[in-house]
């Protein structure tokens, strides 16, 4: 399927579109390195943040595992959806309509982060990194998958700016100040969600603790 990129559009009028079309588009199941991490990593009944969740797989999927879910998306028809899909499921979630740019995110409250293909602003990804780590709580984790700069060019999915995709060195630099990386890899993997992640990816993964000062 061919894909529009979405990374300089508005996003709002943009992210509509492509969750107002049949399906979901990133298919309902969690992302696979989420459901793996999760486990080891979160504790029971956590209190989470998951930004730009869209049609809500993981937010709904983490729900389902008796954590306390909070998410914010720019599409209204994406939270909706991930409304619906939790009601479908016999699960609560927080689920928000907002501008990540704008969001003033309360300090040291979330146990965890869950930012799973949250691609955003080059200009303002370091401030918004920033306030991702601030808002956990000391001893929180960050768990991240997004796609690396070698996947520019791949179908698989992404957007096709190379300034909106990650690096470990990035990373490091956007998150070091007030976390400590537990895993930090490129992974070549083959994606399967929905019809916009399908086949062979180059990804960034990783999990950080926020230190206790």
């Amino acid at each position: 399927m061919t894909q529009p990129d979405l990374s300089k559009a508005a996003p709002q009028l943009q992210w509509n579109q492509r969750y107002g079309e049949p399906g979901f588009a990133y298919g309902q199941a969690p992302n696979a390195y989420l459901a793996q991490t999760a486990p080891r990593y979160l504790p029971a009944g956590a209190q989470l943040f998951v930004p730009a969740d869209g049609e809500g797989r993981n937010g709904v999927w983490l729900a389902q595992q008796g954590h306390r879910v909070s998410s914010l998306d720019a599409s209204e028809v994406g939270v909706a959806k991930a409304l619906a899909l939790a009601a479908q499921r016999g699960v609560l979630i927080e689920a928000r309509v907002g501008d990540l740019l704008a969001a003033e995110l309360p300090e040291r409250q979330y146990d965890a982060v869950v930012s799973i293909y949250a691609h955003l602003p080059p200009a303002q990804r370091g401030l918004l990194h920033g306030r991702f780590a601030r808002a956990l709580k000391p001893g929180g984790v960050l768990i991240l998958e997004g796609f690396a700069r070698e996947q520019l060019g791949r179908a698989s999915g992404g957007p096709k700016d190379i300034d909106w995709l990650y690096s470990e060195a990035q990373l490091r630099a956007e998150f070091g100040a007030w976390l400590d990386f537990i895993e930090l890899q490129t992974a070549v993997v083959e994606l399967d969600e929905g019809p916009y992640h399908q086949g062979e990816a180059v990804v960034m993964r990783a999990v950080a603790r926020r230190r206790a000062a």
